[in-house]
């Protein structure tokens, strides 16, 4: 199996930066796709942004560049750097992994798509 463990959330004021982590450990292959989603209360799962082990990453409109995702392969660790951070922002942090290297592009934001979750970490934006 795979075990994800995000890290990295608080509590911050509006405008402030935060820098999540999401370390995988298990039977991880260099080309599996790691995505991250955020879950607000009584809101449906949301998707973030992706990155394949290979180079290319996918980001969510709604996150108007405030966010960049980058990865350590040899750590096998994924980072999701968050500027300008908004109360909007405020939600439960998760990453997921996809095991099929050959999933559509189309498909990374369908949370159906992940096979492994992390438990989340939560992130707290006060205006």
């Amino acid at each position: 199996q795979v075990q994800l463990v995000e890290s990295g959330g608080g509590l911050v004021q509006a405008g402030d930066s935060l820098r999540l982590s999401c370390a995988a450990s298990g039977r991880v292959l260099s080309d599996y796709i790691m995505g991250w989603f955020r879950q607000a209360p009584g809101k449906g799962r949301e998707f973030v942004a992706a990155i394949k082990w290979s180079g290319g990453t996918y980001y969510a409109n709604s996150i108007q560049a405030r966010f960049t995702l980058s990865r350590d392969n040899p750590k096998n660790t994924v980072y999701l750097q968050m500027n300008s951070l908004e109360p909007e922002d405020s939600a439960v942090y998760f990453c997921g992994t996809v095991r099929d290297r050959y999933l559509s592009p189309r498909l990374y934001s369908s949370d159906s798509s992940y096979d492994y979750w992390g438990q989340g970490t939560q992130v707290t934006v006060s205006s």
